[in-house]
């Protein structure tokens, strides 16, 4: 091979072929992320648990527990607790204590923790009742606790009884009544209660001539006969000594109990013969030969051989009458029987399936007729869902009298016991009135309507009373004689027969308070601190009517279909005198009158100066306006019932026009103005509840 074809590493490399191949990135370092060790973990659990319980320590309250006696166990649930000694961590809140003692009721009571830094709840475990044993001298006595009697007699089986101080009351037939007081330990501890009875009865000595005489004490036998001692119980009773042959001897005697008594002795006169007479009823009257012997069963002494005549008389019965004659040296029984005398009693009752009770016993329906004795009958008539009846009559024989009775229902006789009228402790007349569902408020159509005299139906379902006219000045200054009711450009409101004017709601309230006291009924505005604070709904007492009362009593009219709009009618003006408006005599004094009306009061007039409307009520326009029971707010239009108005507010409503008033808005009767300060045309009247709730 010749130098000029020699290879050389230039042309090697020439000669080399470039193939394309696939981009591949560098494989990226992952970057290793080391887990928390066991001990790291252990001590993060550890900071959490410190940082808890610094956290509760710092917002815990320290509570230290008492108990009387000592608690045996103790737990409390609700919440986290924490337990020093004697004293507890807890937060504030609601948590259940429970404890227990050995003869004790276990406690399960509320635990509420408040705000206070360290605080202290004592508790006091009351004692299981105890096992009573009672016992008495001489034994059989019949025990009572606190009144309540017990089953079985003296010495009794151990009794349950509550633990603390009781009387306790041992009856037995001829001893003295004995009460007892004693503290029972309680605790399921045995206790003997015992007690000795004091004979009840006197020692009296009876003795007789001759001896042998059977001796009855109020005609109930002794089986004792002359000489004796004789026990009788203390009190008056009849001593009755009987010997054959002899006349009985009677005396009254009065005795105390364990007193020894020796009687006189007696001398029994011999009778030729005797008569005892007894009556069918027993307790009529006897009469011998027109002479009066005494009420029968009664023993007299004849002569024998010689014919009596004998005679029984009782009200209500037929005189009963006889003859007899005895032998010598006899005794005899008589019974004499009377007819009872009956009158017609003709009973007439509506409903008619009503039942008939005479003395207690039913005897049928109502509709009947009937025989009774002549004598008082108490007749009654029932029906479930109706007033009873009832009456006494005494019928008299040979006569028909009649009872006729229309049952009332419930409804009828609750309305029939309520006073259409009453008077206040000031003689306040007050009127009853039995309200009827109605709509309060004004259509937004009405002319002069304002926005909060909002449309919604009332039903008002309790009867009350409402003032016939508003408080005058005499009235209120009984309750504050210092009050003031002042004057309006120089014309004065401080006339006694004027309305109370200037006086602030709370004034008014605590005048019908004032009133409820002097007539000893609840009061109905309860106060606090000198400041009304809530209401009494059930309370009777006096208050101030309700915006609804107020409403229904001055717009409904009786007997005609809707409501006034105005108080004397749909349309303005006024009729002459209807009542006490901003008229043209105090057109000097006040924005707007009422053209061409004349009412002849440029201010108040007196209560009552002008017509009542249709209930009897006067002034519920015009005159001065009025507070009301309810807090002021713009209603909303969902019906409402027997309505108080809101619970709480600032201002209270006032209702009806005043003497100041002479707008179309002003004079309808749904216009409602707002206060709770005294103003110069604002006055008050009285109101209650008929009945409870």
């Amino acid at each position: 091979m010749s130098e000029g074809h020699r290879d050389s590493p230039a042309s090697g490399a020439e000669d080399a072929i470039i193939r394309p191949v696939s981009y591949q990135a560098a494989p990226e370092v992952q970057q290793s992320r080391l887990p928390l060790s066991p001990l790291q973990m252990a001590l993060l659990v550890a900071l959490l648990i410190v940082a808890g319980l610094l956290w509760f320590l710092f917002t815990a309250k320290s509570l230290r527990l008492e108990f009387q006696p000592a608690a045996e166990t103790l737990s409390i649930s609700g919440g986290m607790k924490f337990a020093l000694g004697e004293v507890w961590l807890l937060r504030e809140g609601e948590y259940r204590l429970r404890a227990t003692a050995s003869g004790y009721y276990d406690l399960d009571e509320a635990l509420a923790v408040s705000d206070d830094r360290n605080q202290t709840h004592g508790f006091e475990f009351r004692r299981l009742p105890g096992l009573v044993t009672f016992e008495t001298t001489p034994p059989g006595a019949v025990v009572s606790i606190d009144g309540r009697q017990l089953e079985g007699r003296t010495p009794t089986v151990p009794l349950e009884v509550e633990a603390g101080p009781a009387e306790f009351g041992f009856t037995l037939d001829r001893y003295q009544p004995l009460l007892l007081t004693a503290e029972i330990e309680g605790r399921q501890q045995p206790q003997t209660v015992e007690g000795v009875l004091t004979p009840n009865w006197a020692d009296v000595t009876v003795t007789s001539s001759p001896a042998g005489a059977s001796i009855f004490v109020d005609d109930e036998p002794t089986d004792q006969l002359t000489p004796a001692v004789v026990e009788v119980l203390a009190g008056e009773h009849e001593i009755r000594l009987k010997a054959p042959g002899h006349r009985s001897h009677r005396q009254r005697i009065l005795v105390a109990a364990e007193e020894t008594r020796i009687l006189p002795e007696v001398r029994l006169q011999q009778a030729d013969s005797l008569l005892t007479i007894r009556t069918q009823p027993a307790g009529a009257g006897v009469t011998l030969n027109g002479q009066f012997q005494g009420e029968a069963p009664v023993e007299v002494a004849v002569r024998s051989g010689e014919r009596y005549r004998l005679q029984a008389f009782r009200a209500g019965y037929a005189p009963a009458e006889t003859s007899v004659r005895l032998e010598a040296r006899s005794e005899r029984t008589l019974t004499l029987t009377l007819a009872r005398l009956t009158g017609t009693l003709v009973v007439k009752s509506q409903p008619p399936e009503a039942e008939l009770i005479i003395n207690g016993k039913a005897v049928g329906k109502a509709n009947q007729t009937l025989n009774l004795p002549t004598e008082s009958q108490r007749v009654e008539i029932r029906l479930a869902g109706y007033a009873g009846y009832s009456t006494r009559i005494t019928p008299k024989e040979g006569i028909t009298q009649e009872i006729k009775v229309r049952l009332l229902t419930l409804e009828e006789a609750r309305l029939a016991a309520l006073k259409p009228q009453i008077s206040s402790p000031q003689g306040q007349e007050l009127v009853l009135l039995q309200p009827e569902p109605f709509t309060m408020g004004a259509s937004r159509r009405q002319p002069g309507r304002r926005g909060n005299e909002t449309l919604r139906e009332v039903n008002m379902s309790r009867l009350f009373y409402l003032g016939r006219k508003e408080v005058s000045n005499a009235e209120f200054r009984k309750f504050q004689p210092d009050h003031d009711s002042g004057s309006f450009e120089e014309r004065s409101l401080n006339d006694d027969e004027e309305p109370v004017v200037n006086v602030s709601w709370e004034q008014a309230a605590r005048y019908c308070n004032w009133l409820s006291s002097q007539e000893r009924l609840p009061a109905f505005y309860r106060e606090s601190a000198g400041s009304i604070s809530g209401v009494n709904s059930d309370s009777t007492g006096y208050r101030l009517p309700t915006e609804a009362e107020w409403a229904w009593s001055a717009r409904q009219i009786e007997n005609a279909e809707g409501e006034l709009r105005f108080p004397w009618g749909a349309n303005l003006p006024p009729p002459d005198r209807h009542g006490n408006y901003a008229d043209r005599s105090a057109s000097n004094l006040v924005g707007r009158i009422i053209f061409g009306y004349n009412d002849n009061h440029i201010v108040a007039a007196p209560s009552g100066t002008f017509p009542a409307n249709a209930r009897g009520i006067y002034d519920l326009a015009g005159n001065v306006a009025e507070w009301t029971n309810d807090f002021y707010e713009i209603p909303a239009p969902d019906p409402v019932t027997n309505p108080l108005g809101p619970k709480e507010g600032e201002y209270r409503v006032i209702r009806g026009s005043s003497w100041m008033h002479g707008t179309i808005t002003e004079l309808r009767l749904s216009f409602r103005d707002y206060g709770i300060d005294g103003r110069q045309d604002v006055g008050f009247r009285i109101s209650r509840f008929a009945e409870a709730q």
